[in-house]
């Protein structure tokens, strides 16, 4: 993102201020023409010419910069010209610099642009590789109004370890995910999108969140272990924290099961409050491992108005340059009336303050607000 960014405010610098900047290489040839020409015999300032097609390196484009080298030869040569030198080898010798050092600037600004094109073709591709595997949540569901927002550690990264989904059911109900898998780079990743299929593939049909924690953990494990080349000791510390929930279109409660994940808060007026189950599982990856593949689904309050938001520990664990933590408890209830979106810019763009733009690991959230339900449908059979 900082890099699409960054070409996009180069590109578009470029196209406004490079009209207006033409004049600074203009004015060196001309001023240089003119000192040159009428200043002593022993006074040279045709050096000095180079100047032109270097500057114009900076902001301008290979014909551009191709353009200004020409002037500034055709400038070398009507001094010599004029000042009847033309014919000396101090003069060619000057001409022929300034051809040499005119084709280095111009193959400098090929470079320069294939390198962005390159880049921004890269990107390109890295934007709809996230979009295919982090899939956008859905605006609404049933009653929910639902935002998602990803902000990866590494500027040039748009994903990593972090993750969220959803999927509706055939009972009238909501399922999110939200996790961290251990690690970054590739591996993570890679876990990342396993993770991401598995939620896809089986969230809507489990009959219950049990059975899909049992699912995904089971998905993990044999992903991680079905290679023969990977060391023991490389499966034991795969594993990944999340949350799993249920929401009922009409019921105001949401289900949970935690999985070593840091608890969701529920904002209600100007209160925070925890959603801590009481039964807090294994991360996925060590559930079936130990033997320990009961899970427990806690049920708390969801009713209308209230914003439920999901995160990461790249949020709460997010350090100033004192080393201070990010006061998330204390932040997130100042925005609690917004829309999911509008609390998720704020809460980024406080992070991003208290952190000055730098995140030590990514961060993941998720906002939800429950509207007022709908009747439920009725049974056609009665």
């Amino acid at each position: 993102m900082a890099l699409r960014a960054w070409l996009d405010a180069r590109r578009s610098w470029r196209a406004g201020h490079a009209p207006a900047l033409l004049v600074i290489p203009l004015g060196l040839i001309v001023t240089v023409c003119v000192v040159d020409v009428l200043a002593p015999p022993h006074v040279h300032l045709g050096p000095l010419l180079v100047a032109a097609p270097a500057i114009t390196v900076a902001f301008g484009g290979a014909r551009t910069t191709a353009v200004m080298g020409a002037l500034a030869v055709a400038a070398q040569v009507l001094i010599g010209v004029l000042r009847g030198v033309f014919d000396t080898a101090n003069i060619q010798a000057q001409i022929a610099a300034l051809i040499v050092v005119s084709a280095v600037c111009v193959t400098v600004c090929v470079l320069r642009d294939r390198r962005e094109q390159q880049l921004h073709q890269v990107r390109s591709v890295a934007e709809a590789a996230q979009r295919v595997l982090l899939q956008p949540l859905p605006s609404r569901a049933g009653p929910l109004r639902i935002a998602g927002l990803y902000i990866p550690a590494e500027a040039e990264a748009e994903l990593g370890g972090d993750l969220y989904a959803a999927a509706r059911t055939t009972h009238h109900s909501t399922r999110l995910l939200i996790g961290d898998v251990r690690g970054s780079g590739l591996g993570a990743i890679s876990k990342t999108a396993l993770l991401l299929g598995a939620f896809r593939a089986a969230a809507h049909r489990q009959a219950t969140l049990p059975r899909l924690a049992v699912h995904l953990d089971a998905a993990f494990r044999w992903d991680t272990s079905q290679w023969g080349s990977q060391t023991e000791q490389d499966t034991v510390e795969d594993f990944a924290t999340a949350v799993l929930l249920d929401i009922p279109d009409h019921d105001p409660v949401v289900h949970l099961i935690s999985c070593g994940h840091p608890p969701p808060v529920i904002l209600r007026g100007n209160r925070l409050i925890p959603l801590v189950a009481e039964a807090s599982h294994l991360p996925i990856g060590f559930g079936g491992a130990f033997g320990l593949a009961d899970y427990h689904v806690q049920t708390f309050p969801f009713e209308a108005g209230d914003l439920l938001l999901l995160y990461t520990d790249g949020v709460i664990e997010a350090r100033d340059t004192d080393g201070l933590f990010y006061p998330f408890t204390e932040r997130a209830p100042q925005w609690t009336h917004d829309d999911p979106d509008t609390l998720l810019r704020h809460l980024q763009a406080d992070l991003l303050a208290h952190v000055h733009a730098h995140l030590d690991d990514d961060a993941a959230l998720v906002a939800i607000r429950r509207t007022t339900p709908t009747p439920p449908p009725s049974d056609p059979a009665l």
